[in-house]
């Protein structure tokens, strides 16, 4: 891929990785949607700014997870030249300084956001949750604790995107910090989890050669694998269950969603022997399925919601 020729709008495009987006705008969603079912009404104020705090949140982590994994990016294109796309810092396609510097005004940017659409709406622990959203992250890719270098780094990605960024959206619209419609995100924190896994099946070799503790570097691409497939079923599954269990959640809003997972998991599960160590192509084609899964099942059952609080109403 060449890059000499890139603007530097088209640069700094390039480093926003959009086709990464939806692992932060389908939570949003999802999270939106849980807090109009458990309100019975929609905010626009809450809607709006939600998605303005969401860019921010992700410009924050995209960037700033580059500045942070520069060094292990350039061991990946040194050991990988041709088998990896090029990265942002090692292939002089953004300098360190200017993402750093962007990465940490959308950070603050989103915290501001959080606290001033909490003043408008009377959420005054919105402020709060909007930081700990940016916290988490810095928690798992930053100095000091960079626990995606030290360990533990995927199940605080799960935390983050699967529960904290969705409690933030629900809490937004409906003003509450639980409600039955909450026990949703069990399944979707399993789903996050198997995300976060599946991410360091491509850099194994780099990510230990780095020294980066992930679940891949520790114990190989087989078990990774077969965790990654069991939470997946777990997610669909705790969805399932918690449509049983609360009435607030109704069988038919979450069926669909259950049928979405199981589908696209079959096809995750028809490349996975292929998505081995340094297969990358396959690995890539492993995590479409994945993804397809999880965004698609979320989305669905943020549709289901929806519809179920519209029927409330009628």
């Amino acid at each position: 891929m060449s890059l000499s020729g890139l603007g530097t709008a088209a640069r700094w495009r390039y480093a926003l990785k959009p086709a990464s987006w939806p692992k932060l705008l389908v939570p949003m969603v999802l999270g939106q949607a849980l807090g109009v079912l458990a309100s019975g009404a929609v905010s626009w104020p809450a809607l709006l700014l939600g998605v303005v705090f969401t860019l921010l949140l992700g410009t924050f982590i995209v960037l700033m997870n580059d500045w942070g994994d520069q060094e292990v990016d350039a061991i990946k294109r040194r050991m990988f030249p041709d088998g990896c796309s090029p990265k942002t810092i090692p292939d002089g396609i953004l300098p360190a300084r200017a993402l750093l510097r962007v990465g940490g005004l959308a950070g603050l940017g989103a915290v501001l956001v959080a606290y001033l659409l909490g003043i408008w709406i009377e959420r005054p622990w919105l402020g709060w949750l909007g930081l700990g959203c940016v916290l988490t992250f810095v928690a798992y890719s930053l100095p000091p604790l960079a626990l995606n270098y030290r360990g533990g780094g995927e199940a605080l990605e799960a935390f983050g995107v699967g529960f904290l960024l969705p409690l933030f959206h629900g809490h937004a619209q409906a003003g509450v910090f639980w409600a039955p419609e909450w026990w949703v995100l069990a399944g979707f924190v399993a789903l996050s989890l198997a995300s976060a896994l599946a991410s360091g099946l491509a850099d194994e070799d780099s990510d230990r050669a780095g020294g980066k503790r992930t679940l891949a570097t520790a114990a190989g691409n087989t078990v990774t694998r077969r965790i990654t497939a069991f939470l997946v079923l777990l997610g669909a599954g705790l969805w399932l269950l918690a449509s049983l269990w609360m009435p607030a959640l109704p069988l038919w809003a979450m069926v669909p969603a259950v049928l979405a997972v199981l589908g696209f998991f079959m096809g995750m599960m028809r490349v996975s022997s292929r998505a081995t160590t340094g297969a990358f192509r396959a690995q890539g084609e492993y995590k479409q399925w994945l993804h397809r899964a999880i965004w698609s099942g979320a989305l669905l059952v943020a549709a289901g919601l929806v519809l179920a609080a519209i029927g409330a109403d009628s």
